[in-house]
């Protein structure tokens, strides 16, 4: 895994220098290289809790994390969502890296979330396990996951 200092804020944390260079972030790959035509400012941004590495370059990879009182799934009242790699950096397990420090933080938890297909083994190397059928969210194939919790000190 590559040396990374992470940053880890809640919305109300967030310097101006930073919202921007995580938004950008998310536009670039989510809107301009996908071609996600979903809102990406989905007003849940400031319920979330943002996990960011930053480089010379602005922000290399980004995760947030919302906490949902309903759970769409089980108890999971952790959701991990819109993670993210800048194109330059991808390969280098950045993802992972952000990934680990939520599990360090809330793995004794259940989480979930919705993955792209091609990041699936990512996530299940993580724990999280797949339900339901495959679905095409803004034109991309996603699956939803699941992580039950584990015991404290037992994480991966």
């Amino acid at each position: 895994m590559p040396d990374c200092s992470i940053v880890h804020k809640q919305w109300g944390e967030l310097t101006t220098s930073e919202l921007y260079s995580l938004l950008k972030l998310r536009t670039d790959v989510f809107l301009v290289e996908q071609k996600v035509d979903e809102e990406e400012l989905d007003n849940r941004d400031q319920q979330a809790e943002h996990f960011f590495i930053r480089d010379d370059a602005g922000t290399a990879a980004y995760l947030r994390v919302l906490f949902d009182d309903e759970p769409e799934h089980l108890d999971a009242h952790r959701v991990v969502g819109r993670v993210v790699v800048r194109a330059d950096r991808r390969g280098e397990g950045l993802a992972r890296v952000l990934l680990d420090r939520v599990l360090s933080l809330y793995g004794h938890e259940a989480m979930m979330l919705h993955a792209q297909e091609y990041v699936v083994p990512l996530y299940a190397k993580a724990g999280f396990e797949a339900f339901g059928e495959p679905y095409l969210e803004a034109g991309i194939p996603h699956v939803s996951m699941y992580r039950a919790g584990a015991a404290k000190g037992a994480l991966t």
